[in-house]
């Protein structure tokens, strides 16, 4: 056994660098197997991370507190801040018509999970203890599957009453696993409510991808054939037309060039054109008639390419300031972004990651493409320098005390909220700061998954200690019981408003109630009742607000009403 005895000291020596790391390796490993195992076709993902903490806590497996207090803490702040970055391209186009009563649905639920939580608590608790109302946060934070709300909570809680905050995790574990259950199941429940047919809401979603063509693109060969263009600039038929279109190439006299705003058309010149299908009989109306063309053919052969942004000198800079036509003889008809076709309009502002559809000679071409960088290489690496600039002024930015008449804190963002606003903001307007935020999806997803395992591991780990008693000794059935309450009575009013007072699709209900309660397993559930995207695309809307309100609203209810 003498032989053994340095095994023995690696798993007991708490303060050692090789145990500490050990115990996070198995802890981790652990709780992603076994969130891989399905019930009822559906598994609790890292979640189960937690759990796992939870049991190595419990039977002594665990590190000094400070250090566990440190890698949850760096967890949270990686998690929230990839979360933001990714969210902040799309945050504020999310409020767009539909988007607005969409969000204004998802920000009625949330309000309603905290009032559906006092509610339970008034009813079911002792109001005299102090830690009953703390608790009950973590019971709302566990039926809603949040994680960085639970983060939030937990730090103002620490702001509050220090070293003895109360375990709230604990309850954050009773309630989120019947959380997990509730939200598909009251999804469910609503379908039935509004007595929805699926196969009726698969049609309604085809009859209106047919009705919505305006952005759509379209793309076309023409034909000059009206005697009143003769003579006249692209740019006087484009504002005479007052209609978004790009012609990327002109066939006059046998001979194909690249168009600019000061291109003559003449009648019989040939032409290709992308615009909105919306706008695009209006175009041949007044231009000319559809016609086919070889451009292969023609004495001056023109290509058309992808190439991909990765100059980071690029950044920010507008189509116009590039100046493609006028001196690099090349048009550029559209711009990929996040998987989006955009129209390449003159103030549209390019980003690292963007892809452009570059149109002109093949030698023109591809010095647009060494001047753009077309390297996918480079965007393979996550832009280390930004993440961690965001994360510093984030970090100053959640700082900032907020006073409050009747907070017994100033209120503070803090290691959540703050990096969660100013990574939406690099997100959406870094460019303008020439910081390059382009990430790689398998990029974001990696550094967002280590942070979010880190912190369940180190806040389950912490909470292992108390966790039976506190569950088999204390108030643990009633934290599962309150916690599906608060699940469940939100999305059966929400759902039923969306669907009969606003007409939402029933797929679109599904992944708005998803996104609100930031639950990627009932996002799953919905898509896979769908054969359509409507699902991602409620989730989608709604994600940005409902993750900002959450984290936001953890602090706010624990500095007003846990004081």
């Amino acid at each position: 056994m003498e032989s053994f005895h340095w095994l023995k000291e690696l798993f007991t020596t708490t303060d050692s660098v090789a145990h500490i790391a050990l115990l996070y390796a198995v802890v981790i490993a652990v709780g992603v197997y076994l969130g891989k195992i399905k019930i009822f076709g559906i598994s609790l993902g890292v979640t189960f991370v937690l759990f796992a903490g939870i049991l190595a806590g419990h039977i002594g497996f665990t590190a000094p507190t400070p250090i566990l207090t440190f890698i949850q803490d760096f967890g949270l702040i990686l998690f929230v801040f990839m979360i933001g970055l990714q969210v902040g391209p799309g945050f504020f186009e999310s409020f767009g018509t539909a988007g607005v009563k969409l969000n204004g649905l998802a920000a009625l639920a949330i309000l309603l999970n905290i009032a559906v939580m006092f509610a339970c608590y008034f009813i079911f608790f002792d109001t005299n203890d102090h830690t009953s109302l703390p608790m009950m946060v973590g019971t709302l934070y566990g039926a809603v599957t949040n994680t960085p709300g639970l983060g939030a909570a937990n730090e103002a809680l620490t702001a509050v009453f220090g070293s003895s905050a109360p375990p709230i995790a604990s309850a954050y574990a009773c309630a989120y696993p019947l959380g997990v259950l509730g939200i598909i199941g009251a999804t469910i429940l609503v379908r039935y409510l509004c007595k929805v047919k699926l196969e009726k809401e698969e049609e309604r979603l085809y009859a209106q991808e047919e009705n919505n063509v305006a952005k759509k693109p379209h793309k076309m060969h023409l034909e000059v054939a009206n005697k009143y263009l003769e003579g006249k600039t692209l740019l006087q038929v484009h504002d005479f037309l007052n209609r978004d279109f790009v012609c990327s190439r002109i066939l006059h006299e046998g001979h194909v060039s690249i168009p600019n705003r000061n291109t003559v058309f003449h009648v019989g010149d040939q032409m290709y054109i992308v615009c909105a299908e919306a706008d695009y009989e209006a175009i041949v109306a007044f231009i000319g008639p559809v016609i086919k063309v070889d451009w292969e053919q023609q004495d001056q052969p023109m290509v058309s390419r992808r190439i991909v942004v990765t100059n980071p000198k690029l950044n920010g800079k507008s189509l116009a300031q590039m100046h493609f036509s006028s001196v690099h003889g090349v048009n550029v008809t559209r711009v990929t972004r996040h998987g989006m076709d955009l129209f390449a309009s003159s103030g549209l502002p390019l980003q690292v990651g963007d892809r452009i559809m570059a149109v002109g000679p093949e030698d023109a071409v591809d010095r647009v493409a060494n001047l753009m960088g077309n390297s996918i290489r480079r965007l393979d690496a996550p832009n280390i320098a930004t993440i961690f600039v965001g994360i510093f002024l984030g970090l100053i930015f959640g700082s900032l005390p907020i006073a409050i008449p009747g907070m017994p804190v100033p209120l503070k963002l803090g290691i959540a909220g703050g990096p969660l606003i100013i990574a939406i903001l690099v997100g959406r307007y870094g460019y303008k700061m020439r910081l390059v935020t382009y990430t790689s999806t398998s990029a974001n997803m990696m550094l967002r998954e280590i942070g979010l395992v880190l912190f369940l591991a180190s806040v389950g780990i912490k909470a292992g200690a108390s966790f039976f008693e506190t569950v088999v000794q204390g108030n643990g059935l009633l934290y599962v019981l309150t916690g599906f309450l608060i699940t469940v009575i939100p999305i059966l009013i929400i759902g039923p408003i969306a669907r009969l007072k606003f007409k939402f699709n029933y797929f679109t209900i599904a992944g708005m109630i998803a996104g609100t309660y930031t639950d990627p397993p009932a996002l799953a559930y919905a898509n896979s009742i769908c054969s359509k995207d409507a699902p991602a695309l409620g989730y989608s809307t709604v994600y940005p607000l409902a993750m900002f309100l959450r984290i936001l609203t953890a602090q706010l209810v624990v500095l007003f009403f846990c004081g």
